[in-house]
């Protein structure tokens, strides 16, 4: 009982963070620090659709109990992404802040889908 709660806390949280990010990517433009943040990181003007079409993916898979499992995956995989950018940027606070939110994914997947019978 106590794991389902927090499996659905979890995906909850998980889920609208993976909205939020694709919106502000995608809008950008009216956020000049999320825009710096991106260029410090490597990351151009052309990849940015590719990232929010990514994190709008993870979002929609980690609701079905199918795709729950690689959601998750690909959750992991870009903030590793996103951690590697930053250290190779010489941003050692933004690696270090990201620990966290890569921790979320592999406690979900440990923690399994929570409304599967």
């Amino acid at each position: 009982m106590v794991r389902n709660i927090i499996a659905t806390l979890l995906l909850m949280v998980a889920v609208c963070l993976s909205f939020k990010h694709a919106w502000d990517t995608a809008h950008y433009q009216r956020n000049p620090e999320s825009f710096k943040m991106m260029e410090s990181l490597g990351i151009s003007v052309s990849m940015i659709p590719a990232f929010v079409a990514l994190t709008l993916a993870t979002g929609i898979l980690l609701l079905i109990p199918k795709t729950f499992f690689l959601g998750n995956m690909v959750n992991a995989m870009s903030i590793i992404l996103i951690m590697c950018l930053a250290l190779r940027s010489g941003n050692i606070k933004m690696a270090l802040i990201e620990i966290p939110f890569l921790l979320m994914p592999l406690l979900m997947i440990w923690l399994k889908y929570p409304f599967k019978n």
